[in-house]
Formats: C-alpha cells, structure tokens, sequence
C-alpha cells in the first residue's frame, strides 16, 4: 500500500488536543420542535419532554436545560438516577420516572420531588410508609396496562387496584397513563383505539373509586400526530422533539413539521492509495476494483456508528458522497474518497445530519442497519461529546 503525506489534522470543534469525532446538538431546532408539538395539540394540552436515555442520545442535561427555558411542562425519565442527574443540573420542573423506583430509592424520590409511576402495590406500600415518615403527602402516577403488556395495572384488574390503593394514606393519585404499542402502524389503528377505550374506562374506574385525577396522558409522539383524541391532559413526544419522525410516525400522518436536533461528525485522519485487488478490514470482506483512494476516521463502532453499516453506508465529505468500504471496527471506519476532489487530512465527514446542501437523514442510516432512528442515536457512545449548536451559543 502506498501511504500519502499529507497536511496536518484541520482543528476540530472541540479542542485542537482532542479526537476530532463529535455529535452535534441543534437546540434551536429542539425548540422548533417543541413549538411545532404544541402548535398540533393547542394550548390546553401539556408537554412532557422524554429524556430518558440522555434524551435519545443527544444529552439529557443539554436538552433540558433548553426545553426548560422554552417553557415545556414535565420531563420524562426512566429511573432514578437520570431523574437525579437532571437535578443536580438545576432542573427544576416536574420529572416522571417511568419505571418507578427501585427498593431504596424511595427517600430519593420524596427529597428531591421526583414523581415515580406506580404499577405493584407493594411499591406503593414502601413510597407509603417513607411519606409517612417525613410527614408529606406524595404524588405518584398509576399506570394501566392496555395491551403493550409490559408494566402497568392491567386493564381489566383496575377496580381492585384502586380500592387497594385507598389505605395508602401518605399518597395521592396525581395522573394516570397508558403506553401504546402500534400508534405508528396502519394496520394496527384499531387496536390503538381500543387501547384509548381501554384506558377511559379505568380512569373512569379510579375516580368511582374516590380519586380525583390531575393528569390523563397516554400519546407518545406517534400518538400526538395521528390520534388528537389521545392528547387528554399531556402528550409525552420523544423521537419527534428530536426530529426523528420518518420511521416513528404514522406513515398516514401529515409530513410533520420537525428539524433534526442530531448531526454526527468526524474527520479523516489519513489518506491513503490501494491497488486493484487488495482488501480493506476485518475479514478481507472488501476487494479494490482498482486504484482507490481510502479515508481512514477515527470513529467505529464503540462510538455508536453501526458494524451493520459495514460495506453498505455512506458519508459526506466536501459535498459529496462517500461509500463505507470494509468491515467497521471498534474505533476506526474506512470510506472511499476516490471521487473526492481535493479530499485531504482533517477534512470534515458527516456521518448523518446536514453539512450544506447535501443531508443523510439517521431514519435512512437506521434503514439500512435494520434498525429504528432511536436506537442509532441512543446508540451514540458516552466517548462522543455532544457540541451545543445554536444561536444561544457564545
């Protein structure tokens, strides 16, 4: 193989020391998309921002701090300790956490107003007695198994439940909520409305049982676009704040309105010459037909770009595309830049998002890899620092 010397790396975004592999968060595009959300479900309706799973990838404490500043109403968890982490960040609206709490992490709950969603009675018992203890009266959210089958009170098991759920003095039933397993799926419409039938029914149930509800709220963000009727008191979008709606709504739904908040960069470390013949990565799994000229990035798998992207990805680099050539490894990615005019070292490369003209959306690297948007930015690893875009920006 013939090695080019080249220029020296070009500084990246983050500090002229560091790996030059990032992702991009664009916060005023997070705003777009809340205003967007709410201008689809009107001014009654509250928003719960979910950002659990750091907010899908793109840094929950980043994220929330914005949407707090733009007015949203609730943020969503799934455990503890990224309620915690949103706390300790000067995080002061409500917080959800989904999956409740673990034993132990009730006083963490009460001492720092993080509502847990309760779906056993046992639970209940020991938020109940830790309530007592301090002398509060706490509020909890129930949640109703209408047919995702994961947690919740199932449906047809809510009277006893809420009769139950009387002697626990210390708590009060603030909302109530349901998850839906197909609002993104055509063929699934009935079943998602019998699911919103399901749920009137057991809060109908709760209130005969004496509890007064605050907060209904069932729609994700497939919901909020295609089923009004499920907006009740709260939506709770995730992918859609995000922007990540071509393989999460329903495909019936009117184009939304949303701006990607996502845009994963790196930059080519090396460039070098193959001859026909020669093979690239793990496995030889990539034969040259000829001369190439080969990028070398200091991104793999481990950062979040897929393995199932191997031979069948592309990037951006000086406006336009570049294959993914060869297996990709842990830390390090290899492209075909022989049709890159003027390609050199430390030359941005867009792995999804935007970079001029030219847009790889992350629904299309999901399709690819097989998977869903969420996933893949999820999937971006804690070794990937998430760079603030926007016009707050200093």
């Amino acid at each position: 193989m013939l090695w080019v010397a080249l220029a020296s790396m070009t500084q990246n975004p983050i500090e002229a020391s560091s790996r030059p592999t990032w992702a991009e968060i664009d916060l005023d595009a997070l705003a777009f998309n809340l205003r967007s959300i709410r201008e689809k479900i009107g001014p009654r309706v509250k928003v719960l921002a979910a950002v659990k799973a750091d907010a899908y990838g793109h840094g929950a404490v980043l994220c929330a701090r914005r949407l707090q500043r733009e007015g949203v109403d609730w943020f969503g968890v799934a455990i503890v300790e990224e309620a915690l982490e949103l706390r300790r960040a000067g995080i002061s609206l409500p917080i959800l956490c989904f999956d409740g709490f673990w034993p132990g992490q009730e006083g963490a709950c009460l001492q720092k107003c993080i509502t847990p969603v309760i779906h056993r009675l046992d639970a209940a018992e020991a938020l109940n007695i830790a309530a007592r203890a301090r002398g509060a009266i706490f509020p909890v959210h129930v949640k109703i198994d209408t047919g995702m089958g994961r947690l919740g009170v199932r449906y047809d098991e809510v009277s006893e439940f809420a009769a139950s759920f009387r002697r626990f003095e210390s708590l009060r039933i603030e909302g109530l909520m349901t998850h839906f397993a197909a609002a993104d799926e055509p063929d699934r419409d009935e079943f998602t409305r019998q699911q919103i039938a399901r749920f009137r029914q057991a809060a109908e149930i709760f209130r005969a049982h004496g509890h007064q509800i605050a907060l209904e709220h069932l729609a994700n963000s497939a919901a909020t676009f295609a089923y009004p009727e499920a907006h009740a008191d709260m939506v709770r979008p995730g992918g859609a704040l995000y922007g990540l709606w071509r393989d999460a709504l329903h495909p019936k739904t009117k184009p939304a309105d949303l701006r990607p908040v996502m845009s994963f960069r790196t930059r080519v470390m090396l460039l070098k010459r193959i001859r026909r013949g020669e093979t690239l990565g793990y496995g030889c799994t990539f034969e040259a037909p000829g001369e190439m000229l080969i990028a070398v990035l200091p991104v793999g798998y481990h950062d979040g770009y897929l393995r199932a992207l191997s031979n069948r990805g592309r990037v951006v680099v000086r406006g336009k595309f570049a294959p993914v050539v060869g297996r990709i490894s842990m830390d390090l990615t290899l492209i075909d830049v022989s049709a890159v005019d003027g390609v050199q070292v430390g030359d941005m490369v867009t792995l999804w998002g935007s970079d001029g003209e030219m847009a790889i959306p992350v629904e299309d690297v999901a399709q690819i890899a097989g998977t869903l948007s969420y996933e893949v930015t999820c999937g971006v690893s804690g070794r990937v620092p998430r760079i603030e875009r926007s016009a707050e920006t200093p």
